[in-house]
């Protein structure tokens, strides 16, 4: 249920993105984005007197923190800029998969045949239905979400491996804390060199991705992960690239091919199979 709260607030990132580049240009939406969530979270670990993790831990903090606060939103805002949000979702529906190899790799976990055999049919699924509802040809912008889904699969593994053995708000918690100071150094460079038009759906989206995507989504996905082990509570992403296009359509008025149904009862298929599974 954890994962399934995520998953769903990150179904509205890439929407909130496009609202929030409405208003303001990539590189202050990211930095932006990192100050406010940073602020958040400096405040609620103050508030809860959360301690400073052990040295052993900062290494993987600093691979959490260039994959899910500084890497996956500069390169998905970078690749928003000429993708629509549907395109942009093809990366989420590999992000799964990427995230259980690299937990494997990375911890040793051989996940049982069945479980990859499900985890690549659903993977397929996710990203032939969001190839499909895009028409199919690349982008430019697919070379940033490419650069983005590596890296945000090795956020994704070492914060959940580190929600092991740490609270969830310790670990995003300071890691966003250890990026404010390069949040704060983004805004000052790019808010004088990019245009800045606020509306209510840039403050919104932005407000969203900060506190929604940032922060709250990413408390509750680690502490899942840490809780269900980080492949399987990986799967359960499968299910973000349709309902992001699900938000496309009622946020952002794009338009849902009537293949979705069907795609949908084959990814929640593939999660059931996956949740079923045992190393």
């Amino acid at each position: 249920m954890l994962a399934v709260l995520a998953v769903t607030l990150f179904s509205l990132t890439f929407p909130a993105t496009a609202w929030a580049l409405e208003g303001l240009g990539p590189w202050s939406t990211v930095s932006l984005r990192m100050l406010l969530a940073g602020t958040m979270a400096s405040c609620a670990l103050a508030a809860l007197r959360v301690p400073l993790p052990a040295r052993r831990h900062w290494a993987g903090l600093a691979v959490a923190a260039s994959g899910v606060v500084i890497g996956f939103p500069l390169l998905t805002t970078l690749a928003l800029q000429t993708s629509s949000t549907s395109h942009a979702a093809v990366v989420v529906g590999l992000l799964p998969l990427t995230t259980a190899l690299y937990s494997s790799l990375r911890t040793g976990a051989r996940p049982s045949p069945l479980f990859w055999a499900a985890a690549v049919a659903g993977a397929a699924v996710a990203v032939a239905f969001a190839l499909h509802q895009s028409g199919g040809s690349p982008t430019l912008g697919d070379l940033y979400l490419c650069g983005a889904l590596l890296i945000c699969a090795a956020g994704y593994a070492e914060g959940g491996r580190l929600a092991r053995e740490l609270p969830a708000l310790a670990v995003i918690g300071w890691a966003l804390v250890a990026c404010l100071p390069l949040a704060v150094l983004g805004a000052a460079l790019a808010l004088p060199h990019e245009p800045v038009g606020l509306t209510g759906h840039s403050v919104a989206g932005l407000l969203w991705s900060a506190a929604g995507s940032q922060l709250l989504g990413l408390l509750l996905w680690y502490r899942a992960m840490g809780v269900a082990g980080v492949a399987r509570a990986s799967q359960v992403q499968l299910s973000q690239p349709l309902m992001t296009l699900v938000w496309s359509v009622l946020l952002l008025g794009e338009q849902l091919t009537p293949a979705a149904p069907a795609a949908a009862v084959a990814v929640l298929v593939c999660i059931a199979v996956v949740q079923r599974t045992r190393a």
